[in-house]
């Protein structure tokens, strides 16, 4: 293979990244094929093959295999994991800095991006080949990798790692196993404060497993005679335990009664029932004080996430301490209100939490002159300090797989908040300086514009924004290798959009060069 470019002797691979979302944007490619024709012109089969060599040349081989490793995880290509091992066996010992790399290799195959509670969910989201495979050559189990199976309820993980003697012999580990007998013993042989009782009780609620449920239940009446009297004068001790096993809630810091209670508050904020929620808060005030206002913050959050204005208007007129608290709390409900076309909700919010004046949120809002006013007089971006605008002000902790944030990022972020709230004559001047229609821009995993918009209530008219300016419609998604008509048919059975994506598309190929 013939190279057009040469490597320097010291290579920068943030360097190479940018070069290759340059070539992406200026010649309107997918970023995974801009680094396949970047890496050519460098002489390498390809961008792992060019990274690998960057590696190399830096001596940091460890780290760029730790980095390759857990793509090769996600892609749960077990071969090439057998390979990496052995070519760098430093990886069983390896520890990551982020939520689930803190737990090595395994972390990163056993952790669960969303609720892994059902076969088909785990094998969604976690790598039970690639986790035996770990576990095998010998990988260390850290804390953080079993306590991690109990945050997602991944049951054939668990399971797994039972057979194999890897399981903490705790109170806590045994509930979630079902082991009954087991828990029985482990509650007669040590004094345990109502707490863990409680948290344990959580723990066997969230693995449905409702006899020792039931068990620990007494146990937690037994030590907070209060929580009887409540259970007895409410809903009665069997229905409190299925409620918690329907529901499933990972902590109780103020106990399992005022727990219920906020799962009672939070199924109404869902919901949109006012009755409901305003009742439940009236016999639980101290929700609605300072200690509380977390909560309160999560409430408005999902109303938002479900376009229940009139949730957070009771919430308000009942007080809430969220309403006084200076500075606000830390919050993404701004954020969700311009990323889910929620925008119509900002009057309430900006009761709490003022609008950023950045350029994604002048975007989000359809204010061209502010927009323009980030950019100097030959156009090009003027946004002073990157760290200062959106996304990497996002209070949301940002996943290994989107990179750092740079002014492509920022840039992106403002079209794709542009076009979700239909502001098309500032998304057509971000096009115009320098944004990439094409970018991997999405609300959870790299994906594309168009693949969040399949979410989003009536998004035709943003969808047809992008489609008539060229949107590559074959861009696959980081998780699962669809496009966004995919999506709408597998992931949200949408069968009438997904269709029209593929008319468009076919409609685009023949318009297009």
């Amino acid at each position: 293979m013939t190279a057009s470019r040469s490597l320097p002797d010291r290579p920068s691979l943030e360097s190479l990244r940018k070069q290759a979302k340059t070539l992406a944007r200026d010649r309107s490619l997918a970023l995974r094929d801009a680094q396949l024709v970047l890496a050519r012109e460098y002489g390498f089969a390809g961008w792992q093959d060019l990274t690998a060599e960057v590696s190399r040349r830096l001596g940091t081989g460890l780290e760029w295999a730790a980095e390759h490793a857990r793509r090769v995880i996600h892609d749960n290509d077990v071969e090439r994991l057998k390979q990496l091992l052995a070519e760098y066996p430093a990886l069983l010992s390896w520890q990551g800095p982020d939520w689930n790399s803190n737990g090595g290799l395994l972390g990163i195959a056993t952790g669960a991006y969303a609720d892994a509670g059902d076969p088909q969910r785990e094998e969604w989201f976690t790598r039970g080949a690639c986790a035996e495979l770990l576990i095998d050559a010998g990988a260390v189990v850290t804390p953080a990798v079993c306590d991690g199976l109990l945050g997602s309820r991944a049951k054939g993980l668990l399971q797994l790692f039972e057979r194999r003697g890897l399981l903490p012999r705790t109170l806590k580990f045994f509930a979630a196993l079902g082991d009954l007998d087991a828990v029985r013993g482990a509650l007669d042989e040590h004094v345990h404060d109502v707490g863990t009782v409680n948290d344990v009780f959580l723990c066997a609620c969230r693995f449905k497993h409702e006899a020792v449920a039931s068990l620990l239940l007494e146990r937690a009446i037994a030590l907070d005679p209060d929580l009887g009297r409540q259970v007895d004068g409410g809903v009665g001790r069997g229905a409190f335990v299925t409620h918690f096993i329907e529901h499933g809630r990972s902590q109780a810091r103020a106990g399992l009664w005022i727990a219920f209670v906020m799962d009672q508050v939070s199924r109404a904020a869902h919901e949109g029932d006012v009755t409901a929620l305003v009742s439940a808060l009236t016999r639980e005030p101290r929700l609605l004080g300072d200690d509380w206002v977390d909560f309160q913050n999560g409430l408005i959050g999902a109303a938002i996430l479900n376009d229940r204005e009139a949730i957070i208007a009771a919430l308000f007129d009942l007080d809430p301490a969220i309403l006084r608290r200076q500075p606000p709390p830390p919050s993404q409900a701004i954020e969700f209100a311009f990323t889910y076309d929620k925008a119509h909700l900002l009057p309430l919010l900006t009761r709490i939490w003022p609008i950023p004046d950045d350029l994604p949120h002048a975007a989000g809002m359809g204010d061209l002159a502010r927009v323009k006013g980030w950019f100097d007089r030959e156009g090009k971006p003027a946004l002073g300090t990157v760290a200062n605008h959106q996304p990497a002000t996002s209070t949301h902790p940002r996943e290994p797989q989107w990179g750092n944030v740079g002014m492509q990022e920022v840039l992106d972020t403002a079209l794709a908040w542009a076009v979700i709230n239909r502001r098309f004559d500032v998304a057509d001047f971000l096009l115009e300086h320098g944004a990439n229609i094409n970018t991997n821009w999405n609300s959870h995993e790299p994906a594309s514009i168009l693949h969040h918009l399949v979410m989003l209530p009536n998004p035709y008219e943003s969808m047809r924004f992008l489609i008539d300016r060229g949107i590559d419609m074959t861009i696959k998604d980081y998780r699962w290798g669809s496009n966004a008509a995919s999506w709408a048919r597998a992931g949200y059975n949408n069968e009438k959009m997904a269709q029209w994506l593929e008319d468009a598309e076919r409609q685009q190929k023949r318009r297009l060069p």
